[in-house]
């Protein structure tokens, strides 16, 4: 096996909510946009880039190989084959992971990330009958939706509606925070008209009075994210480039109980900590998907790490940014590189990106500043 793969460029397009700035550009289009800025960077760094694959993740698209799509539609020559992936809001990140290994084992170049756009993807249905999605666990598991299974959450662990309020309000200001201070500016690949986030402050302010979205629940609109459409893509080389960038030093890709999917990011950090020779303390920054403020407290809470750490999503998360399920593990990943490389950390420093999926899963990837 070869040494760790290096991130050496990284790049997201802005998120919409679902039906709004990007609502007429479809998962392709995304794609491509979020894989040539990043292809574009990785070239004004290393010079010319031949890229050995494109492996993206996606839930909810046509199908029709998107990633494929991206790689001809960016330029990157007929010669550049395609993956396109599906761990449901995971897919971003493990197609990351995915990318690195192969990078480790054949050092050539890969993009690897993720794209979704809720606002094309097709309707479904099975015998006429249209369908949200297909099961996550056969007949027998528990498969709940995904807000029923937030709202099992915070009962199951005792989280309080003030807390997951509190939650979601603290990711709207950090958000706010980065983005008037311009540290999204350089991540960012304009799509057309839409070159900002589009749900930054969005519901902040009336938390405590919308309605729970279940008799007697403490989910409500506000503490949850929302659907929405976008990319992101990063650049993997292999050791020794002489870039800055970031290391991919270990992972983890775990299953737990599909009754409680929103947990499965806690034992995927701890599975790639372990693999790594790590603890959390000895982490700089870490991004956690945040599908719903009770998901994320109760990761933060197994993990051990106090709801407010000022590492964890220091910019803001999904809470604030949005959810675009597909992409939203490799928005994690941009965020560290611009967190880790662009804003000057240490070398050495150490960043998490994890994501929990419905079905029960979690996916963490650990990457060291070089």
């Amino acid at each position: 096996m070869g040494a760790d793969p290096v991130i050496v460029a990284a790049r997201r397009t802005p998120i919409a909510t679902r039906g709004r700035g990007l609502a007429a550009v479809d998962v392709a289009a995304l794609a491509t946009t979020a894989v040539a800025a990043a292809h574009a960077d990785a070239q004004a760094v290393l010079g010319a880039v031949d890229v050995a694959d494109v492996v993206l993740g996606n839930c909810m698209g046509p199908g029709g190989n998107p990633a494929r799509h991206a790689a001809l539609a960016a330029g990157l020559g007929a010669h550049v084959p395609g993956a396109t992936i599906d761990r449901q809001c995971g897919s971003g990140l493990a197609a990351i992971v995915d990318a690195a290994v192969a990078v480790r084992v054949d050092p050539r170049v890969r993009i690897a990330g993720g794209a979704e756009s809720a606002s094309t993807a097709p309707v479904r249905s099975l015998n006429g009958v249209p369908y949200a999605r297909a099961p996550f666990a056969p007949s027998g598991f528990p498969d709940p939706d995904m807000l029923a299974a937030a709202e099992d959450l915070a009962r199951h662990d005792g989280i309080s509606r003030e807390r997951q309020d509190a939650h979601a309000a603290r990711s709207h200001a950090r958000a706010r925070a980065a983005r008037d201070s311009g540290r999204f500016a350089d991540e960012l690949a304009a799509v057309g008209a839409a070159r900002a986030d589009d749900g930054i402050g969005a519901r902040e302010r009336v938390l405590a009075r919308l309605t729970p979205l279940f008799p007697g629940g403490s989910v409500t609109a506000g503490n949850s994210t929302r659907v929405s459409d976008g990319a992101a893509a990063v650049v993997i080389a292999p050791a020794g480039v002489g870039a800055p960038g970031l290391a991919v030093r270990a992972h983890g890709i775990v299953g737990c109980d599909p009754a409680l999917p929103g947990i499965g990011a806690a034992p995927a950090v701890s599975a790639a900590l372990a693999s790594a020779g790590l603890s959390e303390g000895d982490i700089t920054a870490f991004e956690i998907v945040e599908a719903f403020a009770s998901q994320s407290l109760a990761v933060l809470d197994r993990l051990g790490i106090a709801e407010d750490d000022p590492r964890v999503c220091a910019h803001g998360g999904a809470l604030a940014l949005g959810h675009p399920w597909g992409a939203s593990g490799a928005v994690a990943v941009v965020r560290l590189f611009s967190r880790l490389v662009r804003a000057g950390a240490p070398r050495g420093a150490l960043g998490v990106a994890a994501a929990s999926v419905g079905g029960g899963l979690g996916v963490a990837l650990v990457v060291e500043a070089v």
